[in-house]
């Protein structure tokens, strides 16, 4: 009786306006409004109830705006609610009155009937209010709202492209993503189990797995409702991914067939990215299948660090299997060619640039089709076990020449470089995430390809650059891209976006063990058109004189030039080039610290020998966690490099115990104008990268040291003293030819 007498004493929609806008103001403020305005929402909701407002009055008010406040308010009220962000007194005051609203007047009924409203802002609205109050009971009692809940199964069931259906697919998104931000594992079993049957229905409807060749998706046809379907099948798409990212979330503890249809349909998926209609729905359903594949659901929605604490289900390596087979058998039905790439977007919308520039292509689906792709093969080479053969490797170069050729269709800058290494980095180079996850999947494909090709070691460097994924010259690159600046290394290590400290292990475990291929490619990066085959840079490498660094008092500016003799090796390092820009750790301020040993500890000491007579993996097994990677010891012929693999004299190891490679004078002996010697370009590359990794382990120890480096670095701090210890001795050995 109070509520009706509150609500009759307010007889036009502005009292009505102006009464919800004040209990809104008071729930801004923490405070209670000085009536209860439970019947004053409701009647915001009905049509008809409230007559119009008088002329006299200043600005009139429609019924919309009375139904946008009066929705508005509820989900106000009830996501304070849920957030526990009220008073004690307000709390009371709110739970009253969303009692009677929808236990009294069922509301909610009255809001899921404008899920089918033409007014797309109160079909909005009221999706958002349900969403809300949803979230709130499953919080408070562990129940799904049974009106809700048959709502949207009705809709996915009928599965009709449709206001309804897209505002359900809207709403179950929602709880979904709040559900998962929190990481209420119990709370999503229950919600997903509401659903599971309906979801698999909707998701066969529009996704079948078997579908005629002749047609395009089912109900991508042309239509009015076209421009509908693109907005509904946007929506699913997300459900998918948000589905996907549950099956992290839930771990082993989940067996229902929803949270894997992204992977059971993934042939479906390859499918709409090949014959939709709507560049944008291409464009979502490949990202999803990167996302999916790069086990990466739901970063879009700040739920990276939740998804990190998620446990593999059982049925992980099965979906990843499935998924990186359909993506294998439709390349081997020249999927590629029917992957649409228009042309690169901007704030404005879409533009071609004609003229010298050229025709810029989107590299978001660039990147994304070459890590779909790749990220396969990797998937591909780890299930197979290695076992393959010769075969197995063929197989795997004719889906690069693959992608190689898509890449070349498809942008006119990557044609113009004829080193195919470079690409990664030319396509990548705006995405650090991406081009972790490719470097580590190329270098995958490396390992798999020298072990089943059964060539000799410099033939599967030669190769490994024919097909881009020679994971030498992806360091290298990396290094050019970041001005051989190791404080970007650095952020790199101690970030949780890419998986660099990953690839950084796997990497310099294969360096350790293959200096002088590593060395070629120094030669290969530094040619000016990357004409010159491995084993030529090798040889020019050899040819060129010592290298002899000058430092002139710019801390961030290394000059080199070749000199006839050398006088010793000094200490301390010149810093190759800062990059301008902040860093995630301010270390230069750690050495105000205590005195800091920049050593490894002693008696773990490093392999300091890279040929195969001092050097092997088993000398350091026992050091490095994880598994090793494979190592074939090397053995290069007919050049004059042999020298670098011999066994060093006594004069020599005692020289090799210096803590620095190069040679640091404070005179140039060179001319400025002075042409530059045959090799002295590669030699100067090889230096500038040895004294990035020198750079970085000092830091990092330092960090160590202070107790400000966020994990324990050992491991890493002796695979980069190794590797320093391998560039001294090759210096060495090379300067007393």
């Amino acid at each position: 009786m109070e509520h009706s007498a509150s609500c009759r004493d307010l007889s036009t929609m502005r009292e009505r306006f102006d009464c919800l806008t004040e209990a809104y103001a008071c729930f801004l403020m923490g405070t209670c409004p000085s009536q209860c305005v439970a019947c004053v929402i409701f009647s915001g909701l009905v049509p008809g109830e409230v007559r119009e407002c008088a002329p006299s009055e200043n600005r009139r008010v429609n019924s919309a705006e009375l139904s946008y406040i009066s929705v508005t308010l509820v989900e106000k009220i009830t996501s304070n609610l849920t957030s526990r962000s009220l008073s004690p007194a307000v709390t009371l005051y709110c739970v009253e009155m969303l009692t009677v609203l929808f236990q009294d007047m069922d509301l909610m009924s009255l809001l899921m009937q404008q899920f089918q409203a033409e007014d797309q802002i109160i079909s909005h609205l009221a999706a958002k209010t349900v969403s809300t109050w949803v979230l709130y009971q499953l919080h408070k009692s562990g129940t799904v709202s049974p009106v809700w809940q048959k709502k949207c199964v009705q809709a996915f069931y009928i599965s009709l492209p449709g206001p309804e259906l897209d505002t359900c697919l809207w709403s179950l998104n929602e709880v979904l993503k709040q559900l998962l931000k929190g990481a209420h594992r119990e709370i999503l079993g229950k919600l997903l189990a509401a659903f599971d049957s309906s979801l698999s229905t909707l998701c066969s409807k529009f996704l079948p797995k078997e579908r005629d060749k002749t047609t395009q998706c089912l109900v991508d046809l042309p239509s009015s409702s076209s421009g509908r379907w693109g907005t509904t099948f946007c929506l699913l798409l997300d459900l998918l991914e948000l589905l996907t990212a549950c099956s992290v979330i839930c771990g082993a503890g989940i067996c229902l067939e929803s949270p894997r249809m992204t992977y059971v349909h993934s042939s479906a998926l390859l499918m709409t990215i090949s014959c939709s209609s709507e560049y944008f729905v291409k464009k979502r359903a490949l990202l999803l299948l990167k996302r999916a594949v790069l086990q990466k659901a739901g970063e879009d929605w700040s739920l990276g660090e939740v998804l990190l604490t998620g446990l593999k289900h059982k049925h992980f390596d099965a979906d990843m299997s499935v998924l990186s087979q359909s993506v294998l058998t439709a390349m081997a039905t020249d999927w590629l060619h029917s992957v649409q790439v228009e042309s690169s977007s901007f704030f404005g919308g879409t533009r071609c640039i004609r003229g010298k520039e050229g025709q810029k292509p989107d590299c978001v689906m660039l990147r994304a089709v070459s890590l779909l792709l790749l990220k396969s093969m990797e998937l591909h080479i780890q299930t197979a076990g290695g076992t393959a053969g010769v075969d197995s490797a063929t197989e795997v170069s004719g889906y690069l020449q693959s992608l190689w050729g898509f890449l070349r269709r498809c942008s006119v800058q990557l044609t113009e470089n004829t080193h195919r290494c470079c690409w990664v980095s030319l396509l990548f180079g705006e995405q650090d995430d991406d081009m972790m996850e490719t470097a580590k999947a190329l270098f995958s494909i490396f390992l798999h390809h020298r072990m089943c090709s059964g060539l000799d070691d410099f033939a599967v460097l030669e190769a490994a650059c024919a097909s881009g994924c020679n994971p030498h010259c992806h360091f290298l690159l990396l290094l050019q891209s970041i001005s051989f600046d190791h404080s970007i290394l650095l952020d790199f290590l101690i970030s949780i976006e890419t998986c660099f400290l990953e690839y950084f292990v796997r990497y310099l475990k294969f360096l350790r063990a293959d200096w002088q291929g590593f060395t070629a490619a120094c030669g290969r990066i530094s040619s000016p058109h990357f004409h010159l085959s491995l084993q030529q840079s090798v040889t020019a490498l050899c040819a060129a004189d010592t290298l002899k660094v000058t430092c002139k008092g710019e801390p961030d500016r290394v000059k080199f030039s070749s000199c006839a003799q050398s006088t010793g090796v000094t200490s301390q390092v010149g810093r190759v080039s800062l990059a301008a820009g902040f860093h995630l750790v301010e270390y230069d301020s750690s050495d105000e610290s205590d005195p800091e040993n920049m050593e490894v500890s002693q008696d773990e000491p490093a392999a300091s020998v890279c040929d195969k007579s001092t050097f092997s993996a088993l000398d350091v097994k026992q050091e490095i966690s994880g598994p090793p990677v494979p190592i074939r010891q090397k053995q290069y012929e007919a050049s004059d490099s042999t020298g670098l693999l011999s066994r060093p004299n006594s004069t020599l190891e005692r020289r090799a115990e210096g803590p620095s490679l190069l040679v640091l004078q404070s005179e140039q002996t060179s001319g400025p104008n002075m042409a530059p010697q045959p090799g002295q370009e590669a030699w100067e590359t090889l230096a500038r990268a040895v004294i990035c990794m020198s750079e970085l382990r000092e830091v990092v120890t330092r960090l160590q040291t202070n107790k400000l480096f966020p994990y324990n670095p050992s491991s890493l701090l002796k695979l980069l003293a190794q590797v320093e210890n391998c560039s001294k001795l090759s210096h060495l050995l090379h300067f007393n030819k």
